[in-house]
């Protein structure tokens, strides 16, 4: 018989909409342990082991994919894990074990051999979906700062090269339907649905199977950068310094002077090795969330938009350009966001290196207590990002100066197209 690059017949197409999982070990969610919580099955080739929707990789699920279809990749392949284990171990918090506080990440997603042993030794393919390592974090602000004096190398958190060390994880969304349903206000039925129909039919057991109740969603996940000691994460006497950052690929990775990404990424990682340095620890929690989760197409529209509009680019109708293209002005919706703080055991941040009301409030309303609220410095703002800057302090984004006017709104202009 005929087969496929991937090893299967070609007219052979399994379907899973309706059936499946007479195996499948059962999740329950917010469980106190990792075996009495359940695996997450997802991405295996034996379907009576499935127990969610979806597979594991977010958005790079459609590259593994395309590496079967090519036959680059056998769909029998199981990961070998030998030492890969964590560098440094995570929890278990008291968070992990409340369903309210942990939605949308899997708080045992990264011990995986440690936590199901015997279901891994009968043959089940568990993946994890948190990786955590050590690394080196190189940037030219960095080492300005220590050029001018701002930073001090120690040779522990920063070393005279320039090079910060960090601990680092890779988180991957893992969605327990019923609460993300409850943070957004919704009904799971409805979210479902929505799930489906906006994703093109993408995954039909999303209404076809009400008993999976866990997601695994084709978006990006989020890296998390600790500089210090994580164990300190959790300590409520250790001052935590800490940023959740939405990705803004062209100002973070090439520089854009549109806005303030960059300058404020760079200036939390500044602040938190100083906090480290102070015997306080650092958190910055990175999202793949471009272009406010509108996404890149979108956002240089947006930009086109506010240069070409009649007048230019002015900070009075920053937000009402984004609208006009999107639909809505922001998409980042905050609501998840403090899942992977409470995964870290977070009770409280002693420095939030923010300015936004909506992260301050998604990470106040979820039980984390906020003390001193840290704002850019003005000379480092771009001059084309005044524009950006002086519309989301106007719309409630914390400053520790002035709230620009309506007036003073029409009167920041950008420069040219750019960005």
């Amino acid at each position: 018989m005929a087969t496929t690059a991937s090893g299967r017949p070609p007219g052979h197409i399994r379907l899973t909409s309706h059936s499946g999982g007479s195996a499948a070990p059962s999740i329950t969610w917010g469980a106190p342990t990792a075996e009495a919580r359940g695996p997450v099955i997802a991405t295996t080739t034996d379907r009576a082991h499935r127990n969610v929707v979806g597979t594991h990789s977010g958005s790079y699920s459609v590259y593994r994919a395309l590496a079967v279809a090519a036959g680059a990749l056998s769909r029998e392949h199981r990961a070998d894990l030998t030492n890969t284990s964590p560098t440094d171990i995570v929890g278990p918090h008291p968070q992990w074990s409340d369903p309210k506080s942990i939605v949308s990440i899997d708080p045992w997603g990264a011990t995986i051999a440690e936590s199901f042993p015997e279901l891994l030794a009968r043959g089940y393919d568990i993946r994890p979906t948190i990786a955590i390592t050590k690394a080196h974090v190189i940037l030219p602000e960095i080492a300005e700062a220590i050029a001018s004096g701002r930073l001090h190398p120690d040779g522990e958190v920063l070393l005279p090269t320039g090079a910060a060390l960090v601990t680092k994880a890779a988180v991957e969304p893992v969605w327990w339907l019923p609460g993300v349903a409850e943070r957004f206000g919704c009904t799971e039925t409805e979210l479902r649905r929505v799930l489906f129909e906006e994703t093109g039919g993408m995954y039909p057991e999303l209404v076809t199977r009400s008993d999976l109740e866990v997601f695994l969603p084709p978006i990006g996940g989020q890296t998390v950068y600790i500089f210090g000691d994580p164990t300190k994460l959790s300590d409520p006497g250790t001052e935590l310094t800490a940023r959740v950052h939405d990705e803004c690929n062209g100002s973070d990775v090439f520089g854009s002077d549109i806005c303030t990404c960059r300058p404020y990424l760079t200036h939390a990682i500044e602040e938190c090795i100083q906090g480290v340095q102070r015997g306080g620890v650092g958190l910055v929690a990175y999202s793949r969330k471009e272009g406010r989760a509108l996404g890149e197409v979108t956002k240089f529209l947006v930009y086109n938009a506010r240069k070409r509009q009649e007048g230019g680019d002015t900070a009075d109708q920053y937000f009402a350009r984004t609208e006009c293209v999107a639909g809505v002005q922001d998409m980042r919706f905050q609501e998840l966001m403090p899942d992977v703080l409470h995964w870290l055991g977070i009770t409280k941040i002693d420095r939030l290196v923010s300015m936004s009301n909506m992260k301050y409030d998604a990470i106040t309303g979820s039980g984390i207590s906020v003390g001193e609220r840290v704002d850019i410095p003005m000379e480092l703002i771009p001059a084309d990002a005044r524009v950006e800057i002086d519309a989301k302090m106007a719309a409630g984004y914390f400053t520790s100066g002035a709230v620009p006017t309506t007036d003073d709104l029409r009167q920041v202009k950008g420069r040219g197209l750019s960005g």
